[in-house]
């Protein structure tokens, strides 16, 4: 199984930058990148809410199973 993240997706959709979004996240743009580039072995829920709400976005809209 495998958790794929889309949040480079939404971050397109929503036109906005890396460094914007750590900046309203409150997150380092490196952490943000690890995120975003799939990297990460896990995610605070906090996050995930400034996320969806930033993005004006569902987490299932940010992460999705994938199975083998």
């Amino acid at each position: 199984m495998k958790i794929i993240v889309n949040l480079d997706v939404m971050m397109a959709k929503r036109k906005i930058s890396l460094n914007e979004l750590s900046e309203k996240v409150n997150i380092t743009p490196a952490n943000l990148s690890i995120l975003k580039t799939g990297k990460a072995k896990a995610i605070r829920f906090s996050t995930l809410e400034a996320l969806c709400s930033i993005l004006k976005c569902q987490p299932g809209d940010l992460l999705e199973f994938q199975e083998n």
